[in-house]
Protein backbone atom coordinates (compact mmCIF):
# COMPACT_ATOMS: atom_id res chain seq x y z
CA UNK A 1 0.00 0.00 0.00
CA UNK A 2 1.70 3.50 -0.75
CA UNK A 3 1.63 6.47 1.40
CA UNK A 4 -0.73 9.45 0.63
CA UNK A 5 0.92 12.46 -0.33
CA UNK A 6 -0.32 15.33 1.54
CA UNK A 7 1.62 18.87 0.54
CA UNK A 8 -0.07 20.53 3.72
CA UNK A 9 1.71 18.14 5.88
CA UNK A 10 3.51 19.67 9.04
CA UNK A 11 6.03 17.84 8.75
CA UNK A 12 7.08 17.95 5.58
CA UNK A 13 7.09 21.52 5.99
CA UNK A 14 9.44 21.18 9.19
CA UNK A 15 12.04 19.02 6.70
CA UNK A 16 11.78 21.47 3.89
CA UNK A 17 12.44 24.30 6.77
CA UNK A 18 15.36 22.24 7.70
CA UNK A 19 16.89 21.56 4.79
CA UNK A 20 16.74 24.87 3.42
CA UNK A 21 18.08 25.99 6.70
CA UNK A 22 20.78 23.81 6.48
CA UNK A 23 21.68 24.66 3.15
CA UNK A 24 22.02 28.72 3.80
CA UNK A 25 23.98 27.50 7.18
CA UNK A 26 26.65 25.75 4.67
CA UNK A 27 26.70 28.78 2.30
CA UNK A 28 27.90 30.86 5.06
CA UNK A 29 30.36 29.13 6.86
CA UNK A 30 32.25 28.04 3.42
CA UNK A 31 32.13 31.65 2.31
CA UNK A 32 33.34 33.30 5.95
CA UNK A 33 36.02 30.52 5.66
CA UNK A 34 37.21 32.06 2.74
CA UNK A 35 38.80 34.64 4.13
CA UNK A 36 40.91 32.32 6.17
CA UNK A 37 42.69 31.31 2.98
CA UNK A 38 42.26 33.69 1.26
CA UNK A 39 46.09 33.95 -0.39
CA UNK A 40 46.92 30.31 -0.56
CA UNK A 41 43.30 29.58 -2.32
CA UNK A 42 44.05 32.22 -4.57
CA UNK A 43 47.20 30.82 -5.21
CA UNK A 44 46.38 27.40 -5.76
CA UNK A 45 43.26 27.96 -7.83
CA UNK A 46 45.72 30.70 -10.41
CA UNK A 47 48.13 28.04 -10.60
CA UNK A 48 45.40 24.93 -11.18
CA UNK A 49 44.22 27.06 -14.50
CA UNK A 50 47.77 27.66 -15.40
CA UNK A 51 48.74 24.18 -15.06
CA UNK A 52 45.14 22.68 -16.63
CA UNK A 53 45.77 25.33 -19.57
CA UNK A 54 42.38 26.94 -19.39
CA UNK A 55 44.04 30.47 -18.91
CA UNK A 56 46.36 32.16 -20.97
CA UNK A 57 48.41 34.82 -19.28
CA UNK A 58 51.15 37.16 -19.87
CA UNK A 59 51.48 37.54 -15.70
CA UNK A 60 50.86 34.64 -13.39
CA UNK A 61 50.72 36.88 -10.33
CA UNK A 62 48.13 39.51 -11.82
CA UNK A 63 46.37 36.46 -12.54
CA UNK A 64 46.54 35.52 -8.61
CA UNK A 65 45.42 39.21 -7.56
CA UNK A 66 42.20 39.21 -9.52
CA UNK A 67 41.33 35.60 -8.37
CA UNK A 68 42.48 36.84 -4.59
CA UNK A 69 40.26 40.26 -5.30
CA UNK A 70 37.14 37.95 -6.73
CA UNK A 71 37.84 36.27 -3.07
CA UNK A 72 37.71 38.86 -1.25
CA UNK A 73 34.81 40.71 -3.02
CA UNK A 74 32.87 37.25 -1.88
CA UNK A 75 33.37 37.82 1.43
CA UNK A 76 32.35 41.41 1.81
CA UNK A 77 29.25 40.71 -0.63
CA UNK A 78 25.61 40.68 0.45
CA UNK A 79 23.40 37.65 -0.79
CA UNK A 80 21.77 39.42 -4.03
CA UNK A 81 25.16 40.08 -4.95
CA UNK A 82 26.72 36.90 -4.96
CA UNK A 83 23.63 36.05 -5.95
CA UNK A 84 23.07 37.86 -9.45
CA UNK A 85 26.89 37.18 -10.13
CA UNK A 86 26.32 33.42 -10.91
CA UNK A 87 22.88 33.66 -11.82
CA UNK A 88 24.18 32.61 -15.27
CA UNK A 89 25.79 29.33 -14.01
CA UNK A 90 24.11 28.18 -11.31
CA UNK A 91 22.91 25.52 -13.11
CA UNK A 92 26.04 24.72 -14.97
CA UNK A 93 26.32 21.58 -12.04
CA UNK A 94 24.15 19.42 -10.09
CA UNK A 95 24.71 20.70 -6.17
CA UNK A 96 27.51 23.52 -7.02
CA UNK A 97 29.90 25.29 -3.92
CA UNK A 98 29.02 28.37 -3.71
CA UNK A 99 32.90 29.92 -3.82
CA UNK A 100 33.22 27.33 -6.84
CA UNK A 101 30.52 29.05 -8.85
CA UNK A 102 31.29 32.54 -7.73
CA UNK A 103 34.82 32.80 -8.66
CA UNK A 104 33.99 30.10 -12.26
CA UNK A 105 31.79 33.25 -12.80
CA UNK A 106 34.40 36.07 -12.23
CA UNK A 107 36.80 33.87 -14.80
CA UNK A 108 34.17 33.76 -17.59
CA UNK A 109 32.69 37.14 -17.13
CA UNK A 110 35.14 39.39 -15.64
CA UNK A 111 38.57 37.51 -16.18
CA UNK A 112 38.32 37.02 -19.41
CA UNK A 113 38.56 41.00 -20.45
CA UNK A 114 41.62 41.58 -18.22
CA UNK A 115 44.86 43.43 -19.98
CA UNK A 116 46.99 40.25 -19.02
CA UNK A 117 44.96 37.71 -19.78
CA UNK A 118 45.75 36.80 -23.97
CA UNK A 119 42.74 33.88 -23.64
CA UNK A 120 40.67 31.48 -21.33
CA UNK A 121 40.05 28.13 -22.90
CA UNK A 122 37.68 24.67 -22.50
CA UNK A 123 34.18 24.81 -21.07
CA UNK A 124 32.21 26.48 -18.26
CA UNK A 125 32.14 22.85 -16.75
CA UNK A 126 35.87 22.31 -16.90
CA UNK A 127 36.60 25.80 -15.48
CA UNK A 128 34.18 24.94 -12.78
CA UNK A 129 35.92 21.58 -12.40
CA UNK A 130 39.46 23.30 -12.43
CA UNK A 131 38.37 25.68 -9.54
CA UNK A 132 36.63 23.45 -7.27
CA UNK A 133 39.43 20.99 -6.52
CA UNK A 134 42.06 23.29 -4.40
CA UNK A 135 38.40 25.22 -3.26
CA UNK A 136 37.36 21.72 -1.31
CA UNK A 137 40.81 20.88 -0.99
CA UNK A 138 41.70 24.41 1.39
CA UNK A 139 38.27 24.71 2.96
CA UNK A 140 38.20 21.32 3.99
CA UNK A 141 41.07 22.01 5.97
Amino acid sequence: MSKRFRPGNLGESRLISKIASTTEHERRRAIISVSDHLEPLSNAIAMKLIESELVETNNKRTLQEQIEYCLEKLTRAEDFDIDYQIAPIRMLVPNPHIVSLYVTAFVIEHLVKHKDIIDIYGSDEEIYACIHRPVIDHLSR
